[in-house]
């Protein structure tokens, strides 16, 4: 069944209500006498589950709670609540601001955080709170990853209203940031989506008009995928209906970010919409490696660390994943998406990918 995402407006009235609720709850609070407190799941490892229905880590049932009475937790309670001040702010103006700016913007207010993975840390318990991602108020990553294919998109950030792009307009591709992610989808001719680790086979896919003779909408992910580029990807998946296809370095690292995209992370187990269970990870495959005979590397031991940490993650439990798992450490080799040119710079398209799209390698 095709998914309705809310319209970009009612996200930031939501945004706004949950935003309110808290300040009122925290006012009510003072204003009987009581010392504030803010409670919220707890984010530590025993409370973190995998879903097998979602197919996705999730939070469980234990709370935590952050109150001013505890002198332990008078820092991070107000920087709490200043980080809630200062997304109301940007929710209300429909400004932007990524996680560097917000560290930096504490200090004019004279709430320093020790370094900006305290800040960071502090927008998750925020995103806990509410129960919005960071993205809904408006706060983002530094965005490096991009689309290109057949989709015409219409803006809805201030100033742009209603102007339509189609994501074939520039030859690099189109950035996933902001302004992108909160559009909305008008039309498109593809019937699948394929992302791409790669910077370089993202531009050899587009010189080559893989979009074109394979129909597809291309995301480059540039290596481990951001939130906002999962999330654009699952909007993909569920409002147009298109299967997704990931292609990785051939290597304990590559086969994780698939499993990202596709089951999302502990890091997020707070949040929905951000993974696409049905997506497929189409290779590179440590079996392609020894079919494909492609150049190789040893594997170090903190690969093989890895692919034993792999083996025991509830995710990979699946008979593909187990199977390259144990090839792995087998053959103890990995290979890069490029190892495909010592057959030619076009086999990859030409060979490689039609295979794998139609479920034969």
């Amino acid at each position: 069944m095709r998914k309705i995402k809310p319209s970009m407006k009612e996200r930031r009235k939501r945004v706004l209500q949950a935003l309110k609720g808290l300040g009122e709850k925290i006012y009510t609070q003072i204003e009987k006498g009581k010392f504030p407190w803010i409670e919220m799941p707890s984010r530590s490892t025993d409370n973190i589950y995998y879903d097998p229905e979602l197919r996705q880590y999730i939070l469980g049932d234990k709370k935590i709670r952050r109150s001013a009475g505890n002198i332990r937790h008078i820092a991070s309670f107000t920087k709490l609540v200043w980080t809630a001040f200062f997304v109301r702010e940007l929710t209300r103006e429909r400004k932007t601001s990524t996680l560097r700016d917000l560290y930096y913007s504490a200090q004019a207010y004279e709430m320093s955080f020790k370094d900006q993975a305290e800040s960071d840390n502090i927008i998750t318990d925020l995103e806990t709170v509410i129960g919005h991602a960071r993205e809904d108020f408006n706060v983002f990553p530094e965005e490096r990853s991009a689309v290109f294919g057949d989709l015409t998109i219409e803006y809805n950030v201030p100033g742009y209203e209603g102007k339509r792009l189609n994501l074939t307009s520039h030859p690099d591709g189109v950035m996933i940031g902001p302004a992108l992610t909160s559009a909305d989808f008008v039309r498109t001719s593809a019937d699948k989506v394929i992302a791409i680790e790669k910077g370089g086979l993202f531009t050899r896919f587009i010189e080559e008009q893989v979009y074109r003779k394979f129909n597809a909408i291309l995301v480059l992910t540039a290596g481990q995928a951001p939130r906002a580029t999962r999330a654009f990807i699952h909007r993909l998946n569920t409002e147009l209906e298109l299967p997704v296809y990931i292609f990785t370095d051939g290597d304990p690292w590559g086969m994780h970010i698939a499993m990202v995209i596709i089951s999302g992370s502990a890091n997020a187990a707070h949040l929905r919409d951000l993974t696409t269970p049905d997506a497929v990870w189409s290779g590179v495959w440590a079996t392609d490696i020894v079919n494909y005979k492609l150049p190789s590397d040893k594997l170090t031991d903190v690969d093989i660390k890895r692919l034993h940490e792999l083996a025991r993650d509830p995710r990979y439990k699946g008979e593909l994943w187990q199977r390259e798992i144990k090839t792995f450490m087998k053959i103890k080799k990995k290979a890069e998406q490029e190892a495909f040119s010592r057959y030619g710079l076009t086999y990859i398209v030409d060979e490689y990918l039609p295979a794998k799209l139609e479920g034969e390698a």
